[in-house]
């Protein structure tokens, strides 16, 4: 029973993920500080955030992100106060966009099989057709962050996450990218300065 228990989970795990069964994609990430630029951003310290250039503030969506963004700054040890009176400003940009990418369709392929000799011999001739054409809709985003010293505006640390999703899938939404993107950048936080690393 147990080679057989044994050897039916060997099975399943060699076998294809069902159709519709999608994973996230890996989250690339880049992070940028200085040990002096890091002296100055403490745990403990009281962040706010703060209109990046370009961004909507009363945006729906920009809501969506800020919050996740501030979430993983308070799971890291950090405060929050109003912009007056933090002691460092959080900038939260965004980037999405949606391309098509043609897939293209592959060639007839014929192939000849048989067996020469004996009583059974015969010539079999097999036609294949590649049905992988047709098209695929990604939806790559990007999720950038700087925190600045408030009274100087020098940018004490930065970072960027970036994905690629199946558009069609529900990993590309918003509501689903923007936790998985602010998890990743603040992963480890600070991060090894000027290192792309990938998060699962």
């Amino acid at each position: 029973m147990r080679r057989l228990l044994i050897a039916s989970a060997l099975v399943l795990a060699a076998l294809p993920a069902a159709p519709g069964v999608a994973f996230a994609a890996p989250v690339e990430v880049t992070r940028f500080h200085t040990p002096e630029s890091l002296a100055n951003l403490v745990p403990g310290a009281a962040l706010a955030l703060a209109p990046a250039p370009g961004e909507d503030p009363a945006g729906l969506e920009t809501a969506l992100w800020n919050d996740a963004v501030m979430r993983e700054v308070a799971a890291r040890g950090f405060g929050t106060a109003t912009a007056g009176a933090a002691d460092a400003l959080v900038e939260v940009r965004v980037e999405r966009r949606t391309e098509r990418q043609e897939r293209q369709r592959g060639p007839v392929s014929v192939g000849v099989g048989g067996s020469t000799g004996g009583w059974n011999s015969g010539v079999g001739l097999g036609v294949g057709f590649s049905l992988g054409g047709g098209s695929r809709e990604w939806t790559d985003t990007r999720l950038s962050v700087t925190i600045r010293d408030r009274a100087t505006g020098q940018a004490l640390w930065e970072g960027r996450a970036e994905s690629r999703d199946n558009a069609k899938k529900k990993e590309a939404d918003a509501a689903n990218v923007a936790p998985r993107l602010a998890h990743a950048l603040f992963a480890d936080f600070p991060g090894k300065s000027g290192q792309t690393i990938q998060v699962k």
